[in-house]
């Protein structure tokens, strides 16, 4: 007899009524997605959380009495174990250096396709970050603006070739899979490399490995 997969406990946050029901009418028919609630400030998403636990908060940035970047420092420090997508209207490198800053683990602008919001939900969900390509090009940008330290070259020199190839593909934005994939082992072994890699570098956030790939040659921005 087959296991059914566990579902994806989604919980909407946004101030506006038709935005919601937009995205529940998106996510509504698909079997792995679950939409177990609604919250239309940051402080309704907060004691929504505590009560429905869900797996992803999807949540907007400009909302009234508690803003969508408060709740995800707050949900990040107070309820670690729940991931925070942003979806927003907004794309200018202010709001996304702020959102990274906040701990959400990944950023679809509202004009994406259902496909990709799906897409961005599910590798959220395990334990990828996601942004859209466009969020994408500024974050990288920002960073190769920023000049490496000269730490960065020694610490580099630490990985092994192994490490540094699995590094250069989380900078391309690989999942797990993928590179298990791509190199013929398990995901576990990846997920083994990745771990090294980043107690060596002493960086813990996919965002920060990108910026040392990218400033130490280790990977490109095409």
């Amino acid at each position: 007899m087959n296991k059914r997969k566990k579902r994806i406990r989604v919980l909407l946050v946004d101030d506006h009524p038709v935005v919601r029901r937009g995205i529940r009418s998106c996510l509504s028919n698909l079997d792995h997605l679950e939409i177990v609630g609604e919250a239309v400030d940051g402080k309704e998403a907060i004691a929504k959380v505590n009560e429905l636990k869900p797996d992803i908060v999807l949540m907007d940035i400009d909302m009234p009495v508690m803003s969508g970047l408060e709740a995800t420092r707050l949900l990040r420090s107070e309820s670690p174990e729940i991931r925070v997508l942003i979806l927003s209207v907004h794309s200018n490198k202010q709001y996304v250096l702020q959102i990274i800053q906040s701990g959400a683990q990944g950023y679809v602008l509202k004009d994406a396709s259902p496909a990709d919001l799906v897409r961005a939900i599910e590798s959220v969900n395990g334990g990828e970050v996601f942004f859209s390509p466009d969020i994408s090009q500024i974050v990288l940008n920002q960073y190769l603006v920023e000049a490496g330290s000269d730490d960065d070259e020694s610490a580099s020199k630490r990985l092994t070739s192994r490490e540094r190839e699995v590094l250069a593909m989380i900078a391309e934005g690989q999942s797990n899979k993928d590179m298990a994939n791509r190199l013929g082992v398990g995901v576990r072994t990846i997920e083994t490399h990745r771990e090294r890699v980043m107690d060596k570098l002493d960086i813990h956030s996919v965002a920060g490995l990108t910026k040392y790939a990218i400033t130490n040659g280790i990977a490109r921005l095409e």
